[in-house]
């Protein structure tokens, strides 16, 4: 690991302000979803972390300038004195094999000093740490945790309209089977990311990895999505059309009671203002004509009436 400052680039006096906005830089350049495929940059951004989480926590930082940790974040040693633990000598590095006291012995003894596990990759993005990437259509997903921690899986949920509308729970199923209950954010949207801490693949350290949850609106038997307006038919009778009615008209919230007008234009939809998705859209209802089924004789004859004495266009 480099000096946290020279991966920053920044100077030894630079302000915690002067430190956010070039780790802010670097991440947004080096981001593994910016560079799928660049090794290197994700290696980069990793490193950039790191330093990051080094320099912005004030007691670790003094510790550092101090020289009382190096910059991977471990303690380091000025020796156990004259050869003391099996001989090793003063100035010895923890791990060197003298004397049988090896590094992963070290190490377990200061790990609880550092979170439980060894430091070095890039930091978690959740909680209440800051997210440079905060904000974004994914949820802020970010990218991995710290060296050592299992691989995020992805998982696709189909959630309807309803559901997501009232920002609902709905079970997600993993590729190992289990099935998770999940809140669903406010105002969702199709393709947006939800992080599940610690339900993706194990690590080597124990640590597991994540699961993100990609949301994708289901079809729905009621209902077809117009950005934020929602369009829904309703069958109507003859008469209904004719005399105008009341008729239940479902909505994202549960049905409700539309006055039909008299003579209603089945060519126009109706407008339910503030009834679309989130409250933010409106609902419009298109009205559907059905007539009774097998026929009907007195019907027939208004219509032949209608035809010959009193025609109307409807089409040019």
């Amino acid at each position: 690991m480099h000096d946290p400052y020279t991966v920053l680039g920044v100077s030894r006096s630079a302000s915690e302000k002067d430190i956010k906005s070039a780790y802010r830089k670097l991440a947004k350049k080096y981001h593994p979803d910016q560079n799928p495929d660049d090794p290197t940059a994700h290696g980069k951004f990793a490193e950039a972390t790191h330093a990051y989480d080094l320099l912005n926590d004030a007691e670790k930082r003094g510790q550092f300038d101090r020289g009382e940790i190096d910059a991977e974040g471990n303690p380091r040693f000025a020796g156990f004195g004259n050869g003391g633990f099996g001989g090793a000598s003063r100035g010895a590095r923890p791990g060197a094999g003298a004397g049988g006291f090896s590094a992963e012995d070290i190490l377990k003894e200061f790990m609880s000093g550092f979170g439980g596990q060894p430091r070095g990759g890039a930091r978690s993005t959740g909680g209440a740490q800051w997210d440079p990437f905060a904000g974004t259509a994914a949820g802020g997903a970010g990218a991995s945790a710290r060296a050592g921690k299992g691989e995020d899986i992805v998982v696709n949920v189909a959630v309807s309209l309803e559901d997501a509308h009232k920002a609902a729970s709905v079970p997600v199923r993993m590729p190992s089977g289990k099935v998770l209950n999940v809140k669903l954010p406010d105002k969702v949207q199709e393709g947006q990311q939800i992080r599940l801490k610690g339900q993706g693949s194990p690590g080597p350290f124990g640590e597991p990895g994540d699961a993100l949850v990609t949301v994708k609106f289901e079809k729905s038997k009621s209902f077809r999505r117009d950005g934020q307006d929602i369009r829904t038919d309703v069958p109507v009778t003859l008469y209904e059309a004719v005399l105008g009615a009341k008729v239940r008209v479902p909505t994202l919230d549960g049905p409700v009671e539309l006055n039909l007008p008299p003579g209603v234009d089945t060519a126009k939809a109706l407008r339910l203002k503030g009834k679309g998705l989130y409250g933010e859209g409106d609902l419009y209802v298109n009205v559907r004509v059905v007539l009774p089924p097998g026929g009907d004789a007195d019907l027939e004859a208004l219509a032949r009436f209608m035809r010959d004495q009193k025609p109307y266009p409807v089409r040019d």
